[in-house]
């Protein structure tokens, strides 16, 4: 969900500039050193921001004055590249939407890309990787990662337009009050979300699986196994 133009006073926005602009460079970084070591990544990467812009553009109205709800698409971005190259992608993508769609903003484009880019998708990693760990299968660690990813955008957002709107001085009544409104909309739209990677990453194991093995995202195929399928 993204905070419009204009809407967090100072020193808020200048604030969440200051937070998000070191992880950002570092996610340059981290791009630049994948596609420099996997050349062949870079379709891949394209295909990602081309979901998470057309995804995180499905604009619906909120309730809350100066932004708006939709998914993010940037949980299923930090499954595959992780978190800090996810807040890369989540600039070029938000500052063609608050250039190109009026969505979103330039002054709140530090706070966007923190809530939508960082720490969303850090938390949705965070969960892909205790799942794998788990042994759970893929399909559900992708919608759980997803969904969470979204539903903890909008968490940090009513927390960051808490802190800039006190209610009687209080970030907390403030934040419950945003929270609360978020849920109308939100929480079916993380659950959408969620079903809708599950059917990109079926896609893209099938097409692209190869490299997902390279990313460490779907496991090698063992010599055993491969004989076993032989057989079969």
């Amino acid at each position: 969900m993204h905070i419009m133009e204009g809407f967090l006073p100072s020193p808020w926005w200048q604030i969440w500039w200051l937070i998000s602009i070191p992880i950002v460079i570092y996610g340059i970084y981290k791009v630049t050193k994948l596609t420099k070591k996997m050349p062949e990544i870079k379709p891949l990467l394209a295909i990602v921001g081309a979901f998470v812009f057309v995804i995180s553009a499905l604009k619906l109205p909120s309730l809350v004055a100066g932004s708006s709800s939709h998914p993010t698409g940037t949980g299923f971005s930090a499954i595959l590249f992780g978190p800090s190259i996810t807040g890369a992608i989540s600039v070029i993508v938000l500052v063609f939407q608050a250039l190109l769609l009026a969505h979103g903003g330039i002054t709140t484009l530090g706070a966007n890309i923190f809530s939508m880019g960082i720490a969303g998708p850090a938390i949705g990693f965070a969960i892909w990787k205790i799942s794998k760990k788990a042994g759970i299968m893929p399909m559900i660690g992708v919608f759980a990662a997803t969904a969470i990813a979204d539903l903890m955008t909008y968490v940090i957002t009513a927390f960051q337009l808490g802190l800039a709107f006190p209610d009687n001085g209080s970030v907390f009544t403030a934040f419950s009050t945003f929270l609360g409104i978020y849920a109308f909309t939100q929480i079916p739209l993380a659950i959408a979300e969620g079903f809708f990677a599950v059917l990109l990453f079926s896609l893209l194991s099938k097409y692209k699986g190869s490299i997902l093995q390279k990313l460490g995202i779907l496991k090698i195929p063992t010599t055993t196994n491969i004989k076993k399928e032989v057989k079969t």
